[in-house]
């Protein structure tokens, strides 16, 4: 049965110069994605000298599952601006597979390495606003996962709900998701340790950068997913 939502290409409405202008600066801005999110994760790693404490791997780990892993992994979809845009839709849900896992498996390995420098260092565990908001998101990441897992096998695991139906929710749950690791990174930056790294101007800059993605994410998946108008018959 055809249902009575459709789904509106971008730029519709637009004139022919706007929509190009409008498809060029989604481009620009997508680009400017993949290097905030490598450039948070590189710079997050540098801050935390890996290898220095047992602490110090909690930072890189978490910049490389969200900051980067995760953002790539949706980017991947993007019409503008993916990396793999002449890929088949195939090898992407793959890629996202697989970007996907190294977020659970980045972040797990995260958790584990504060979860034991506090044992070493005696100090109580979930005492401040991120560790809350962190475990939060990294249960919402398994959620997620599992919510992929539903929309890959179906059949296998006896699903009734249709699959166009399933590939929203699995979107919607990504983009919140998505915006609980932002609170979590940007929540981050109040920790003694990173304003110790960080001061004056450059701390701004650096609370205010997480956003940028955030933006263009939840840009990409409402284009692709919210409905725009109703068909008459």
């Amino acid at each position: 049965m055809r249902s009575d939502v459709e789904y509106s290409p971008v730029g519709e409405g637009l004139g022919m110069r706007d929509f190009w202008l409008y498809v060029w600066l989604r481009r620009v801005a997508v680009m400017a994605t993949h290097v905030t999110s490598l450039g948070l994760t590189l710079v997050v790693s540098l801050l935390s000298r890996p290898g220095t404490s047992l602490f110090s791997w909690h930072p890189m780990c978490m910049s490389v599952a969200y900051c980067l892993c995760m953002t790539e992994g949706i980017l991947l979809f993007s019409a503008e601006g993916s990396l793999f845009c002449f890929k088949s839709r195939k090898i992407k849900v793959r890629l996202h597979w697989f970007c996907q896992a190294l977020v659970l498996i980045a972040a797990v390995t995260g958790l584990c390495f504060i979860v034991g420098s506090k044992n070493v260092s005696e100090l109580q565990h979930l005492a401040s606003w991120h560790s809350l908001l962190g475990v939060c998101t990294l249960t919402a990441t398994v959620l997620q996962a599992a919510c992929g897992i539903c929309l890959i096998f179906p059949k296998l695991l006896c699903l009734s709900c249709p699959s166009a139906r399933l590939k929203l929710y699995h979107a919607t749950c990504g983009l919140v998701v998505y915006l609980l690791a932002t609170v979590t990174v940007i929540s981050a930056m109040f920790t003694d340790w990173f304003q110790a790294a960080v001061k004056g101007v450059a701390w701004w800059a650096f609370l205010l950068l997480p956003l940028f993605p955030a933006l263009v994410v939840m840009s990409q998946i409402t284009n692709a997913y919210l409905p725009r108008k109703k068909l008459t018959s």
